[in-house]
């Protein structure tokens, strides 16, 4: 079974992205001081990302087809490994029945079903039977040769498999590898775009921010209204995210600088998946911190502050929303 490689029709246009993101993220550190090159834009970066994001999407499709494949032809290889040794249980079977028949007429004196020779038979019997189990001997090698033919064709039928198990294993491995290098680029890009933007307000000499006052439609801070526009961006948050609230809980949502990203609905526990996304937000939240005046995150009954760079368990609050176990909660300065 023949199988065409992806890897050999996207070889070619994920070489040359992989080349020009590379170009985009060591150009500025190429330039000399008296030659700097201007730094990309966000726009010209997004560009790049989209473009990608394309070649990484088709990546991701022909992999998982590949391990479609993959499994279809184990699964091939497996039932003719079972018919080859049910054939080969009844050849050895046939072969056993004709050794016998053949050592009863041979050996003389010997009896079986087919024959059986009397040195007081008339002739003409004897020769009857004589030509009755040579005809029944050439029944079951007839036989023996068919059992033999059916053994061979799935025994080839079960190299063929397995041959092709093994060309789409490889081709399933090839994908993995370039699909995890173009998800390594994105994730640099998408880093360049998080490093163009600053948080806006004033930063103290002791590294906090002198705080803001919240803003339009949505009552956030301009500070928040950015953390949560780039959060957004890049991991989605498809329950939704809460920031303002009027209730006077001593918190930040009544001032505009808290948000929740949710990661399910009616405080139901997340998703393997979800849970992931959410340590994917609270260590992009560490990592970007100082940069753009994040204060502190809590998620999982935990609580990772600017101060002290370390996570905290909390009390138990009780159910899943109130312990923060079905979204990360960020505030800012």
């Amino acid at each position: 079974m023949a199988v065409a490689s992806p890897a050999g029709r996207r070889c070619g246009p994920l070489r040359a992205l992989t080349l020009t993101v590379i170009a985009v993220l060591v150009v500025t550190v190429a330039a000399t001081p008296g030659q700097a090159a201007p730094k990309p834009t966000v726009a010209q970066l997004r560009k790049e990302l989209a473009a990608l994001q394309k070649e990484s999407d088709t990546l991701i499709a022909d992999y998982y087809n590949g391990r479609i494949a993959h499994e279809k032809a184990e699964k091939t290889e497996k039932a003719a490994k079972a018919k080859l040794a049910a054939a080969q249980q009844v050849f050895d079977h046939e072969s056993t029945q004709l050794r016998s028949m053949a050592v009863a007429l041979y050996t003389g004196g010997a009896s079986n079903e087919a024959v059986m020779i009397s040195r007081t038979e008339d002739p003409g019997h004897v020769l009857g039977r004589l030509a009755l189990s040579r005809h029944l001997v050439d029944l079951q090698n007839a036989r023996l040769s068919g059992f033999a033919q059916v053994r061979d064709g799935h025994e080839q039928a079960r190299n063929e498999a397995a041959a092709s198990a093994e060309e789409l294993g490889r081709q399933v491995k090839d994908l993995d590898r370039r699909k995890a290098k173009a998800e390594k680029l994105i994730e640099k890009i998408r880093d360049k775009i998080d490093q163009l933007h600053q948080a806006p307000g004033v930063r103290r000499s002791d590294g906090t921010w002198v705080p803001q006052l919240p803003e339009g439609a949505d009552h956030v801070t301009p500070r928040m209204r950015l953390v949560k526009m780039l959060i957004q961006e890049r991991f989605a948050v498809p329950y939704g995210i809460g920031c303002y609230r009027a209730i006077q809980d001593g918190g930040e949502h009544p001032l505009g600088r808290a948000c929740d990203f949710m990661l399910s609905r009616g405080g139901a526990m997340p998703t393997a998946a979800e849970v992931r996304r959410g340590d994917q937000i609270a260590a992009w939240a560490i990592k970007n911190a100082k940069r753009l005046g994040i204060m502190y995150i809590i998620y999982r009954q935990r609580i990772w502050h600017a101060r002290t760079g370390v996570w905290r368990t909390m009390s138990d609050r009780g159910g899943a929303t109130a312990n923060h176990y079905d979204h990360p909660h960020i505030s800012v300065y």
